[in-house]
């Protein structure tokens, strides 16, 4: 290995725990390199990045340790069965998910995802795409988008999408959500947007995918772990971090009209709900909470 992986490797060697206790820029620290270097080391010994060494280093030390007990004790997995007992259900999912945004947060470019905020706030017109859970992902980023005023739309039918796509041209904006960057649907659909003449951000965990070649910005969020059963326990949640943080960097834009956009939606369905009892919390007063 060049020396950098190779101190990385003797860090791994000699603290086998250091994966699950460290984050990847910790463990690069440890190692006098650079995340970037770390992701290089898991894929060279056979991952897709951090995020799955992670497990697979989480998952033999939990067998070497139930090995070595007698009678063995229930431990968090990261392979789920089915008789695993509620503890250990709750506890590998919380650690999952919290692993899988931790490793969002910290592989997702800034600048990425500032450029892209900036052309959303700018867009005449906003087409959103996805399919299948990626399309559930799409229509919560148009609902949170349209009622703070951004022309936004969602499309999770190839046709409908295509016909909007075709629409765009010079001041419009396309998001394409994938996690694998490989969804046909989403990738026409987010090219027929790009040929018009939009300017296109993929939502996805690979940088090289389809999605992403047609895409002027990308945003990254953590793969989906293939050994975890099921698979796809943390990428919705992935996915909505990002999601999150383009809405906020958005409604930040103008911060007053925003909320004022937000009280106004709210009063108009309020009549809609059921009255309160007495003693429960006070509504939700808009995104001002968070100030």
């Amino acid at each position: 290995m060049p020396s950098a992986m190779a101190r990385v490797a003797d860090v791994v060697e000699q603290h086998p725990s250091a994966p699950l206790e460290l984050t990847i820029t910790e463990l690069a620290e440890q190692a006098r390199t650079s995340a970037a270097t770390v992701t290089r080391f898991c894929r060279l010994i056979g991952f897709d990045g951090y995020t799955q060494f992670r497990v697979r280093v989480a998952s033999e030390i939990g067998r070497a340790s139930a090995e070595s007990e007698s009678p063995p004790a229930p431990r968090p997995r990261r392979d789920l069965a089915p008789d695993d007992p509620p503890e250990v259900l709750r506890q590998t999912l919380l650690e999952t998910l919290v692993r899988a945004l931790e490793n969002t947060a910290q592989a997702l470019d800034l600048e990425a995802i500032e450029s892209a905020a900036t052309e959303v706030i700018g867009a005449e017109h906003l087409d959103i795409y996805g399919v299948g859970d990626s399309g559930i992902m799409a229509n919560a980023l148009q609902s949170r988008l349209y009622r703070i005023g951004i022309n936004a739309h969602s499309w999770t039918a190839v046709h409908d999408g295509l016909a909007s796509a075709a629409l765009s041209g010079r001041g419009s904006v396309a998001i394409g959500i994938s996690n694998t960057g490989h969804t046909a649907d989403t990738v026409h659909m987010l090219a027929e947007a790009a040929a018009s003449g939009a300017f296109t951000i993929a939502l996805t965990h690979d940088a090289r995918s389809p999605i992403a070649k047609v895409a002027d910005v990308t945003l990254a969020t953590a793969a989906y772990v293939p050994g975890l059963r099921p698979d796809d326990l943390s990428v919705k949640h992935s996915q909505m971090f990002v999601i999150d943080l383009l809405y906020l960097l958005v409604a930040q834009h103008d911060f007053d009209a925003a909320t004022a956009r937000l009280s106004a939606t709210s009063r108009a369905v309020a009549a809609r709900r059921r009255p309160r009892r007495h003693g429960t919390p006070r509504p939700y007063r808009g995104i001002q909470e968070i100030r």
